[in-house]
């Protein structure tokens, strides 16, 4: 793995601070939890399980990852995205999960007014974030990748997907981590397994409450120190909590740094005096999507945004360093800010 690859995987593993306290039943004699850490979609990814002492839940989670990464990536040739960023325009015949998150994609693209673009994907190969060492893209190729953004160009019907552009590529990197958190989530409580974390990349999904009738407690990194170091905790108890910050993958050039939310319309990162929104929702691919969403909105209509939902909550943090909290933040989300 490129060393710069794997520093950001690190750092991703760590974007939330878990304050975790034990919560185990009489299956498992301890408070440790069962717990597998792996590396897929560009990400690392950590399970824990409480009160449960089948590690076969585990490995069969780390399959789901595996399946999805296959259809989902951009990066894998044999993948289904792959196949339909090299069909040419031409029509794809894709599977029901991969259409079904096609599907969400559009929908946030939508949302945000085309800000969050599934269409990106000739843009943000072109900045390679995970391997890049410093290297702002040519001017003219930033120019032409732009020109191939644009989500009308999807067209989905049913199992079927096409790109009226031929050179437009799919990138569906903005959602699928919640996507794929989710359906770890489903098995696990079909399964018997009610309390514990999924953590893809600082995606975090709460199992159920706890046994002790505690809240899961999950910390907001304070962007760009060292991890643990965090603003405010927040209690949650089935929810998810994804975050999208300017200090999870960027590059340095000049004392300037350029992060990974870009803006489709400019082909540069997003200049708009956030540094990150916490989303707190019920499932995490609504989580990627909106904390990715709201970024490219802004503060204000992001916010506004944000209280139009049910059972949706959000942390927005500003470059001076003040936090905005939607209205049920401290309310039905119990919220502590730290001084760090």
């Amino acid at each position: 793995m490129h060393p710069i690859k794997k520093v950001f995987s690190l750092i991703s593993l760590f974007l939330f601070f878990l304050c975790l306290c034990s919560g185990c039943s009489s299956a498992l004699p301890s408070s440790d939890p069962l717990t597998r850490t792996g590396f897929y979609l560009d990400t690392v990814i950590t399970i824990n399980l409480y009160g449960c002492n089948d590690r076969s839940l585990l490995d069969d989670c780390f399959s789901i990852a595996e399946k999805y990464e296959n259809l989902f990536s951009a990066t894998i040739a044999s993948s289904e995205i792959s196949k339909i960023n090299q069909a040419k325009g031409k029509p794809v015949t894709v599977s029901e999960e991969t259409a079904a998150l096609i599907r969400e994609g559009l929908r946030y693209c939508e949302t945000s007014e085309g800000g969050f673009d599934i269409t990106i994907g000739k843009l943000s190969s072109l900045w390679n974030f995970s391997e890049n060492e410093g290297v702002l893209p040519d001017k003219k190729d930033l120019a032409a990748a732009v020109s191939t953004v644009d989500y009308n160009n999807v067209i989905l019907t049913g199992n079927e997907v096409r790109l009226k552009n031929p050179d437009a590529s799919i990138d569906l990197g903005g959602i699928a981590k919640g996507y794929i958190a989710d359906k770890m989530k489903a098995f696990l409580t079909e399964n018997g397994a009610l309390e514990g974390t999924i953590n893809l990349g600082g995606n975090v999904l709460c199992l159920g409450p706890k046994s002790d009738g505690n809240s899961y407690k999950i910390g907001i990194q304070n962007p760009f120190h060292e991890q643990g170091s965090i603003l405010a905790i927040l209690e949650v108890t089935d929810e998810s909590v994804v975050s999208s910050g300017v200090y999870q993958r960027y590059i340095r050039v000049d004392d300037k740094i350029y992060h990974h939310i870009l803006n489709p319309s400019t082909g540069y990162p997003y200049e708009n005096n956030l540094l990150s929104v916490t989303v707190i929702c019920q499932n995490s691919v609504d989580g990627d999507g909106l904390s990715t969403t709201c970024f490219s909105l802004g503060l204000e209509k992001g916010m506004e945004l944000i209280e139009s939902l049910e059972d949706t909550e959000a942390v927005f943090l500003t470059e001076d360093d003040k936090l905005h909290c939607s209205s049920g933040i401290g309310d039905t989300i119990p919220f502590h800010p730290k001084n760090n």
